[in-house]
């Protein structure tokens, strides 16, 4: 066979095993089994039992998947946006930072004592298992999205937790042991990753933010291709910098999520889309270096499976607990919170790490780490669904919307406030002709000329609703109204309902 012909074999291959991963959704999405467990099994068995494949090296993993992971977090940045963090900030950081030390240490203590392995590769292990990953846990949800904060925690969770496990184990395989001199070590290390990294992704994100703004481009194809180029320079800046680039290009998605940009929309799909490419890729690469043979072991499988259990009944629940006390969540929001905080991508990547360091027994430690993800997706995964009915969460089923309705403007515009109707507020059931009075009720009478408004578009259950003077709003209501900036504030208070104005 020609040497063209070779690759293009390999392309064929490789373009089934994607087209088959983006397929595998439909199977998932009946059985409740995450795609990307489906994906690394699947990967995996093929490593294992057709002859002569060729399983990639440690780097190119490693390289793969930071890549991978670049693109996952930049977009659940976005995803998340200012104004969703700045509601759980603070319980996000304490239990991303605090929560993935105690984890880890907790881990740690269990696996010496239980199993007595050495201090120093327990802490390892431990480290690489205590990232979460939200993207199993929406996976496994299906079309149903949890409302509230507890929603927000777990994404941000995952977004700091990542860079915070990643920079920690780097730390701790520097220092290549345990000492009170390497502890001061990883910690100085640790801190100054995470202070660069918050550094370079608050200016970098700010400066992002003025660039997709203020420089034009002669093509909108290629508006999205520069914050992908921008999210990478990001990464590598912090990493260069001796800091966390990972928590750079998390910061700066989180700076650029909710502000308004020209074709955001276009640069948010695309982003997306990079995002659960980057998904598949990362667990395609990581299932071809798991070795069935080593996971069947009894010193692997027994330890992984325990570990998974006591992460999930004892260690999580108590100390992320503990870390999310002063959030003051609902119980049922806690309990969910608590319950769900699957492994995903990031911990196998970490465990690959200790592969690439050639620790003592990183066959057996990575071999641990991956029957702990494969628990925590396949068994508790499976009980996320049923937890959120249990618990009663607030949900919202989450109907395909392959339609989608829009204009292009020359400029920004401005006046136009985009609002959803709150259940008992003003506006919940007053006609469209009535809205300009209950406005007027709003403004102060020498606040001048208060212009009039226009009720532009009603999206009612996804479903576009003619707009009439007798057209009558409706809780849920998705309403985009043309009025005076001045008047947004007089405009919230008409369509936010009593307990959203009160704070409760």
């Amino acid at each position: 066979m020609s040497e063209s012909a070779q690759y293009a074999l390999v392309v064929l291959a490789g373009s089934l095993a994607g087209l088959a991963a983006v397929l595998s959704s439909r199977l998932s999405e009946r059985i409740r089994v995450p795609t990307p467990l489906l994906m690394l099994v699947g990967a995996a068995v093929v490593a294992n039992v057709v002859p002569g494949f060729a399983i990639p090296d440690v780097v190119t993993v490693e390289h793969v998947v930071t890549l991978a992971l670049v693109l996952i977090l930049f977009d659940g940045g976005m995803h998340i946006g200012w104004r969703r963090f700045r509601s759980a900030g603070i319980p996000i950081g304490v239990v991303g930072v605090a929560g993935t030390f105690l984890t880890a240490g907790a881990g740690a203590v269990f696996l010496h004592t239980a199993f007595g392995l050495d201090w120093y590769l327990a802490v390892l292990v431990a480290t690489a298992v205590a990232p979460t990953d939200p993207a199993v846990v929406f996976a496994v949800l299906g079309r149903r999205e949890i409302k509230g904060r507890s929603s927000t925690i777990l994404e941000g969770e995952s977004g700091a937790n990542d860079p915070v496990g990643i920079a920690l184990l780097a730390s701790l395989l520097a220092a290549g042991g345990l000492s009170w001199v390497a502890a001061g070590q990883v910690g100085v290390t640790f801190a100054l990753q995470m202070v660069i990294g918050l550094a370079v992704g608050l200016v970098g994100g700010s400066a992002l933010l003025w660039f997709i703004r203020h420089v034009p481009l002669p093509n909108e194809a290629l508006y999205p291709l520069r914050t992908v180029f921008c999210a990478l320079a990001l990464y590598g800046a912090g990493t260069v910098a001796h800091g966390s680039g990972f928590l750079a290009v998390f910061v700066a998605g989180i700076l650029i999520g909710d502000a308004g940009a020209p074709y955001k929309r276009e640069i948010e799909r695309f982003h997306s889309a990079l995002a659960t490419f980057g998904e598949i890729v990362a667990f395609l690469v990581l299932g071809l270096t798991v070795d069935l043979d080593v996971l069947a072991r009894l010193d692997v499988w027994v330890p992984g499976l325990l570990l998974g259990v006591v992460l999930t009944v004892v260690i999580r629940p108590v100390f992320a607990g503990l870390c999310l006390l002063p959030a003051r969540l609902r119980r049922n929001e806690m309990a969910f919170v608590l319950f769900a905080g699957l492994k995903g991508a990031v911990p196998i990547l970490l465990g690959e790490l200790l592969r690439a360091a050639q620790v003592p027994e990183a066959e057996r430690l990575y071999g641990i780490v991956v029957v702990v993800v494969v628990f925590s997706v396949l068994v508790q995964g499976s009980l996320v669904p049923a937890a959120a009915r249990l618990l009663r969460l607030p949900t919202r089923e989450l109907e395909p919307e392959p339609w989608a309705l829009g204009v292009r403007l020359r400029a920004e515009p401005s006046g136009v406030h985009r609002l959803r109707v709150g259940a008992t507020s003003p506006a919940d059931g007053s006609t469209v002709a009535e809205l300009a009075d209950l406005i007027e009720e709003r403004v102060d009478d020498d606040s001048g000329d208060n212009g009039g408004i226009w009720v532009s578009m009603v999206v009612r259950d996804r479903v576009l609703v003619g707009v009439r003077d007798d057209t009558r709003l409706a809780a849920g209501d998705e309403v985009v109204v043309l009025a005076e900036s001045a008047l947004h504030t007089a405009l919230k208070s008409a369509f936010d309902s009593p307990n959203a104005r009160s704070g409760a």
